[in-house]
């Protein structure tokens, strides 16, 4: 059996460590994590492999939470790990920002962000749910998985609906970027976002490649599902 909440778990950080190649600084040394549940520890292990992080500031509206997954993490990844009170705490001068809440609303404002930030924005995976301020979106460069998908949920749907930011603003969807179709980072000052919002064929091709690695290692357990 192929679990699919890890898998979807697992390539949803994949693509964010896939879009830091292209969009965040090539010196960025720092991280913050804005919600301290299972995806953001996800996220964090897989931006450790793209990034040498030398400071990693996490924040989560449970501070207890927070000062939990610092510690957890700090002992995965050998990594400085803290807990801090508040989101701009976090992602103050942060390289990389990652936001992997349930919010409804949104936290994450212009006034948070430095200049230079790559934040990759994964919790708004459905129309009510929002962690950017429009305001944000407006002069990023703005990167999405799915633009179809963007722009009726996520932050840029809401920013959208806001009238802030028209579909044609967005830079590239992230394949774009892979096959060089579309530049990354152009500018060590730009703010960079990338909206992700979930494509159902990355967890397709994550549970094909599992399943192959099975094969080839001969481990797992057939089970018949045809008929007695």
């Amino acid at each position: 059996m192929i679990d699919s909440i890890e898998i979807t778990l697992r390539r949803t950080a994949a693509a964010s460590a896939l879009a830091a190649r292209y969009l965040a600084r090539e010196d960025a040394s720092s991280i913050a994590v804005c919600g301290c549940g299972d995806q953001g520890r996800a996220q964090l292990a897989a931006l450790a492999e793209i990034v040498s992080p030398k400071r990693v500031r996490v924040w989560d509206i449970d501070i207890d939470r927070a000062h939990e997954f610092a510690r957890e993490m700090h002992e995965a990844l050998a990594l400085e790990v803290t807990a801090v009170p508040t989101v701009r705490d976090a992602t103050w001068r942060s390289d990389i920002v990652v936001t992997a809440t349930s919010a409804q609303t949104p936290f994450l404002t212009s006034e948070c962000v430095s200049p230079g930030t790559f934040v990759t924005a994964i919790g708004a995976d459905s129309p009510h749910k929002s962690e950017l301020a429009a305001e944000l979106l407006v002069g990023s460069k703005i990167v999405v998985d799915a633009l179809a998908q963007c722009i009726v949920m996520g932050d840029l749907h809401h920013a959208i609906d806001a009238g802030l930011v028209t579909a044609a603003e967005v830079h590239a969807e992230l394949g774009d970027l892979v096959v060089g179709r579309k530049p990354g980072r152009t500018n060590p000052e730009e703010i960079t976002v990338f909206d992700s919002t979930g494509v159902a064929i990355q967890d397709v091709a994550s549970a094909a490649w599992v399943y192959q690695r099975a094969l080839d290692r001969n481990v797992g357990t057939f089970v018949p599902l045809g008929a007695l």
